[in-house]
Order: structure tokens, then sequence, then C-alpha cells
């Protein structure tokens, strides 16, 4: 069993000496989604370079900066790119920014990506809410290795997304007239896409969208007792879906098209969680 807290105790000294206030909401935003923590009011900026034992992001839209900021009075703490498992690193360093913004005081987790659509009424552009998610891929490195086996979500349902977010997010993009689509999402480990016919398996037992984050997130979050949601932009119609070849260029070019959409739904949002 790894000990968190032992192995990332310089990571958390730091931290807890450079915040400029103990945060209520931590947001994690994925591929081509970073440009969201232009859009609020930042106190604070870190760079994750600077941090002591914080792996550094090596994929492009995720640029490796946490934000202390402000937004109608909420106290964010935004993490502007995540590590993935497929980038090399171990599943502990992927559940870092979970971690810390626990260690700071976070109660209220909403996670943030970009996934390709399976589902074919699901198109580039959309946002989804994630509804549940397949972690079939995932569970087996979860046991145990962060003491999971131990704590109240053994054996127990997981509460994904949490029913007062999911209701807040629903309020939100009624308010903001955005139409918010709801599927599961499927998580895959990469690092390359999925084939055509992990996609055709993905349709068959349920997935709606797939990427490579998030559902280890979720689970890590939720044995922490915080709250979670999950929002997914579609940014690419997944391998064999469509004739196009997959690039994560699209996925960051699809990203940059609809983020005023994913701004005004991620600040309405916002305005209920205090």
């Amino acid at each position: 069993m790894l000990d968190m807290q032992f192995k990332y105790k310089r990571t958390i000294e730091f931290l807890e000496l450079q915040k400029p206030f103990s945060p209520q909401v931590v947001i994690i935003l994925g591929s081509g989604l970073g440009d969201f923590a232009e859009s609020i009011n930042t106190v604070k900026s870190i760079s994750t370079s600077d941090i002591p034992d914080y792996p550094v992001s090596t994929v492009t839209g995720h640029s490796g900066k946490i934000h202390f900021s402000i937004y109608k009075d909420v106290k964010i703490l935004l993490f502007q790119g995540r590590i993935h498992f497929y980038e090399g690193y171990k599943l502990n360093q992927c559940m870092l920014p979970v971690f810390l913004a626990h260690q700071l005081g976070c109660k209220t987790v909403l996670l943030t990506n970009a996934a390709g659509g399976v589902n074919p009424n699901l198109t580039p552009g959309d946002l989804m809410l994630n509804t549940s998610f397949n972690s079939i891929f995932i569970k087996k490195e979860l046991t145990g290795l962060l003491g999971l086996a131990s704590i109240e979500i053994k054996n127990q349902q997981i509460d994904f997304p949490s029913s007062r977010l999911e209701q807040i997010i629903k309020k939100a993009a009624v308010e903001e007239n955005i139409s918010l689509k709801e599927g599961v999402y499927w998580y895959g480990k990469g690092p390359s896409y999925e084939t055509p016919a992990e996609i055709k398996m993905t349709s068959k037992f349920g997935g709606d969208a797939v990427g490579m984050s998030t559902a280890h997130e979720a689970i890590y979050a939720l044995s922490l007792k915080m709250e979670v949601a999950s929002i997914s932009c579609i940014t690419n119609y997944a391998a064999g879906i469509s004739t196009e070849k997959l690039s994560h260029d699209e996925v960051t070019a699809t990203a940059n098209l609809v983020k005023s959409h994913f701004e005004r739904l991620l600040k309405r949002i916002i305005t209920y969680l205090d």
C-alpha cells in the first residue's frame, strides 16, 4: 500500500506555503480545454515544473499549471493539464491532482475531458454529462495500490455522478441554453487511440464516448469522500465511426471551437457550488 502523504510530503508542504487561500472546488481541465483558466480571475498561478516531485506534462493542450482562482466568490483550484497513464507515469502520479486538492481542503471535484464519440447521436462539439464510466481496465491497478481495499468504497455502489452535482450541471445547461448530452464514458489506457474493433466492443458494451482519463480520478476522489461529476467535450468521432484519421490536433481544434459554450457552462455551474 502506497502512503501518498509520505511520498508527496514535499509537494504538499510546497503548496501549503504557496496557496493564497484554501480552495473549495477543484476543476481538472482536459485536452484543449485549458483556455478556461484565462476566463476567470486568477489570484496565483504555479507552474507544475516548479513543484517538488510533480510529474511533467508531455501532452499538447496540457500546459502544466495550477491556478488558485476565484469566480463569483467561489474559491477554485484549477489544474490546467492533467497527468495520464499513457505518458508512462504510475497510477499514483495520475492521482496526484485529486490527492493534492483533497489535502488543500477541496470537497467538490469537477472533471473534464476530451473524448471520442462512439454513440452515433454524439457529434464533435457536443458536451456530454458522464452518467457513469467503465473502468474495467484500471480497477486492478487501483485495488490495494492506494488503500482502496480498506475504505468505505469497497463492495459498495459508486455514487457517480454526485446527485447534487448532476442536478446543478443539468440546471446550468438549461439556463445557458446549451444542449447537454448524457452518456457513459469508457476508459482506455492508451497510449494509442483505440482500434475500430475496440470501438465496436465499446459500443456493444454500453460505452457512449471513449477517452484516456477521468475514471481512475473519479474513483480515487470518491474514495476520499469527495463529491464528483464529469463532463466530456466530444472532440472527434472514435476510430471506425468516421473515415477521417484521428489526431490530437483534431482534438484540440474542436475543443477550441466549443470553448465559449464550455466556459459558459462551467461558470454557471460554479455559481451553484458555493
